[in-house]
């Protein structure tokens, strides 16, 4: 036999096991598949959710940077520059201080008694020959006021006297001097000594004379002018007072008003009769008014020196806030009637229009007036270390309140207990809601709590966040 032939038989053979062996393995494989197929299907099945969890997270993260961290979706929202103009919005920064509780209580702007009203009367009787201010007008102190012809007997006497005392004196000087001129022993010293006696009686006439025209209301440089051009005084010129700065809580000089004007050009005028009333309202007066159950609380706020705030209040409205105030005193006695009791604040006052006209009058108007209505409010217990906001600070939800803190361009709803509340402040529990140095809205918040529900798809209730 060849050995190519004994070839092809050894390749024969060796097919023959080959497909012999895959057959086995394959039996085999069949036999246990019920051990081994949930396995391989599960490790595939793992794999597969490997992968699509994969893609997921690549996904979950191409949407987490389109979003803002630390923002709950359901109590945020974004509002826009626009916006926050629209709403007029104002920040409050958060920060810790004292919080004063008050009590209310009515008050009038009056005038200080005795120092409001200045009465300018005619020293002396006689005619009004010019009037240099007009009523309303503001003067300054010093500058003239009336003119007047004077017809006063007892003063064109007084003047008189002193003028021939002032004369007689003259004469007796002369004659003391041509005396002495003369030389000692012509003329006996007896001669100069009268003339020296009748000098000092005329002296002392000339004094009292002075004294006279004085309290007749000549003041010394008129006086002087008399005893300089030898001459009456025919008319007197009446100015404006100056300021003595006694009580008016100021030290500068500044202008009056003339609040009255009741005499007129060629009017006669006695002495002490009224020309006019100038008015100096740099500083007036806050009469309150409390009951007597009060007193105790208005002695204890004076004694500890707490401010008082007022407001002036036009027509419904409450403007003009003035903080810093100090209780002077309480009256010494209560209305029998009312049963209230009055106590008094100082009103430093200032010039809020100063114009001149063109024919030369100058006008001002103060910003404070007598008559003014006024509210004030008064300190009666003191906390410290509390969170104050603004009243609209705050969003009143049923039992929940609520404010909005600044995070970026969005706010946030933020749940806070409130320990106090007034018209104008509500304190906050200082109990991690909100911490010092956060931002939150003021004005505004309740329009932010609109939007926010308007975007959730909740009801809106018009009342809601208001105070009545």
């Amino acid at each position: 036999m060849s050995s190519s032939t004994n070839q092809s038989r050894l390749n024969g053979r060796r097919w023959l096991i080959a497909v012999g062996i895959v057959g086995i393995i394959s039996a085999a494989a069949w036999a246990t598949s019920s051990r081994w197929w949930p396995i391989a299907s599960g490790a595939k099945t793992v794999e597969a959710e490997h992968a699509h969890a994969g893609h997921d997270h690549e996904h979950g993260e191409a949407e987490h940077d389109h979003s803002h961290p630390g923002h709950a979706e359901a109590s945020s929202i974004e509002l826009s520059v626009k916006a926050l103009k629209n709403i007029g919005f104002q920040p409050v920064t958060i920060k810790l201080g004292s919080f004063e509780r008050t009590v209310t209580m009515p008050a009038i702007v009056v005038e200080q008694p005795g120092r409001t009203q200045i009465h300018i009367t005619a020293p002396l009787t006689g005619v009004v020959t010019d009037i240099y201010a007009a009523q309303g007008q503001a003067v300054e102190p010093g500058s003239p006021m009336f003119d007047i012809r004077l017809t006063h007997e007892e003063l064109v006497t007084a003047q008189r006297e002193y003028l021939q005392t002032a004369e007689n004196l003259d004469v007796v000087n002369r004659e003391i001097t041509r005396l002495e001129s003369l030389g000692e022993g012509v003329i006996a010293g007896k001669r100069i000594l009268e003339q020296k006696y009748e000098k000092q009686k005329l002296e002392a006439t000339l004094r009292a004379t002075e004294q006279a025209l004085l309290l007749h209301g000549l003041n010394q440089e008129q006086i002087q002018e008399i005893f300089k051009t030898r001459k009456l005084l025919q008319s007197l010129t009446i100015r404006a007072p100056a300021h003595s700065h006694t009580g008016d809580g100021t030290h500068a000089d500044h202008l009056f008003h003339v609040q009255s004007l009741p005499v007129s050009l060629g009017q006669q005028v006695e002495a002490g009769q009224e020309l006019c009333v100038l008015a100096d309202h740099c500083e007036l007066f806050i009469e309150g008014r409390a009951f007597e159950d009060d007193a105790s609380r208005l002695r204890d706020a004076a004694r500890k020196g707490w401010d008082v705030t007022a407001k002036l209040l036009v027509g419904d409205k409450e403007t003009q806030e003035v903080r810093g105030l100090k209780l002077l005193y309480l009256a010494d006695h209560v209305d029998p009637e009312s049963r209230a009791f009055r106590f008094y604040l100082r009103l430093p006052n200032e010039v809020t229009l100063d114009q001149q006209t063109p024919n030369g009058p100058r006008f001002i108007e103060w910003r404070f007036k007598p008559g003014q209505r006024m509210e004030l409010r008064v300190p009666v217990e003191r906390w410290e270390e509390r969170i104050v906001l603004p009243v609209d600070a705050v969003v009143e939800e049923g039992a929940e309140t609520y404010v909005y803190r600044q995070n970026g361009d969005h706010f946030d709803r933020v749940p806070v207990h409130v320990e106090y509340r007034d018209r104008d402040s509500v304190v906050i529990a200082n109990d991690g809601s909100v911490f010092s140095g956060d931002v939150v809205a003021g004005r505004g918040a309740y329009q932010v709590h609109l939007a926010l529900k308007n975007k959730s798809g909740g009801g809106i209730d018009p009342h809601a966040g208001h105070q009545h």
